[in-house]
């Protein structure tokens, strides 16, 4: 594994001593995941002429309105829509909403203010066009209390006030250092949202969360959810696309947000079914080597001093672990080092700059196969205090491991 000081590989020794049980857990977690997929694809009969995709309309296309089916029962919904058009996490999340509020809908984040590209295709920075609020929908949300959590007292008040059409959740933290909910607190906001306003549809931002337990959100009365393709469920394979899943209206509401009336049945796959249909078959073993890679991390730097969310031993809800480096230098010397070490573009050097979407200037490691891929391995983070690196990731725990430690060796334990 390189040249590792004495000093580093004795601690490195002594995290994978103290990290095996949890090891053991996620393996029990991949199985179970795994199984799960695989049921999907058999009831559904998968064939070989599945994976071919269409052109044109994209007319009759078997294979993708099969994987729909494949992703309603992964995730125990009743409908799903999974396409190549939607071209981001946030361009798919924000097509589930437009297609089920209207103007003079209230939309109410239950968790907080949403991540920075998510304020803006709200409508919550100036000068956007194109936004939900722009088009009549009115925005609320739910300040968080300390340690992150959800603020049920307050949150009772704004859903009694506002009677939101919808009440969004979202499960991972964005460029913030709350904790990601784990799908047992998801669980408590849904039923608390049912009891206080049971008219209001509950919406899930599933992004980084797919597969990281053995439970979905959906399980537990979500009415409808949204993740990437270039995360977690396309499981390093998909090169684009999202998915959509829930009641049947939401997600046909999403479609013809996504395409048009009289569209719904049309959208060209072209050569992605086959990446969407291994990707997902994929998806449990990767999203858990994601996780031993964050597990390592967690437990290697808490035995450096520093501070971590999640700890390697609490219970992991998706695959990124916050470090807080409290110094800009070393923020940005980590993040160069993890893309000295990824597997493409390993000679660049990041550098931070004015990302779109993102308030302050961003610094990102992204030495990967799929352009902008969060479950390959990567770092980034905003350049504003506490100075906090996002990794995240892992096609294989080894790459993980080895980046990890190197990165760590070149800006902790050398000088030049």
């Amino acid at each position: 594994m390189f040249d590792i000081p004495e000093k580093l590989q004795k601690l490195v020794d002594e995290v994978d001593e103290e990290i095996a049980p949890k090891f053991k857990e996620l393996d029990d977690q991949i199985v179970y995941n795994q199984a799960k997929v695989l049921k999907a694809f058999q009831d559904n009969e998968v064939a070989e002429a599945d994976l071919n995709g269409t052109t044109g309309y994209g007319d009759d296309d078997l294979g993708r309105d099969k994987l729909d089916k494949i992703y309603a029962q992964v995730f125990q919904t009743e409908d799903a829509v999974v396409r190549p058009q939607f071209v981001s996490g946030t361009h798919t999340l924000f097509t589930a909403l437009n297609g089920n509020l209207l103007s003079g809908d209230t939309l109410t984040y239950l968790t907080g203010m949403p991540y920075d590209t998510m304020q803006e295709v709200i409508g919550l920075t100036p000068k956007k066009r194109g936004t939900l609020m722009e088009r009549g929908v009115k925005f609320s949300h739910v300040p968080l209390i300390k340690d992150g959590l959800v603020d049920y007292d307050e949150a009772e008040k704004v859903l009694k006030r506002d009677q939101p059409k919808i009440v969004a959740i979202q499960r991972s933290r964005g460029y913030d250092t709350r904790k990601t909910y784990t799908v047992d607190q998801i669980k408590e906001m849904i039923a608390f949202v049912k009891k206080i306003s049971p008219k209001s549809l509950v919406f899930i931002d599933n992004c980084y969360g797919e597969f990281s337990e053995k439970h979905e959100p959906t399980e537990y009365g979500a009415d409808f959810m949204a993740g990437s393709l270039i995360k977690n469920a396309g499981g390093g394979i998909a090169k684009t696309g999202g998915y959509v899943v829930g009641k049947k209206d939401l997600v046909e509401n999403t479609k013809i947000a996504l395409t048009a009336p009289g569209c719904t049945d049309e959208g060209a796959t072209l050569d992605n079914l086959h990446d969407f249909y291994e990707g997902l078959f994929l998806s449990p073993n990767v999203t858990g080597m994601a996780e031993k890679g964050m597990v390592f991390a967690a437990a290697l730097f808490a035995k450096m001093g520093m501070d971590v969310t999640p700890a390697w031993n609490e219970t992991r809800s998706d695959v990124i672990e916050t470090i807080v480096f409290q110094d800009p230098e070393k923020m940005k010397q980590f993040v160069q080092k993890i893309q000295k070490y990824s597997p493409v573009d390993s000679f660049v050097k990041p550098e931070a700059y004015h990302m779109p979407g993102y308030e302050d200037k961003v610094i990102m490691a992204a030495g990967n196969f799929v352009s902008g891929s969060t479950i390959e391995f990567s770092a980034d983070g905003p350049i504003r205090p506490p100075y906090a690196v996002y990794m995240q990731g892992g096609l294989t725990y080894a790459h993980d491991k080895i980046a990890i430690v190197n990165a760590v060796k070149d800006t902790f334990f050398n000088e030049n």
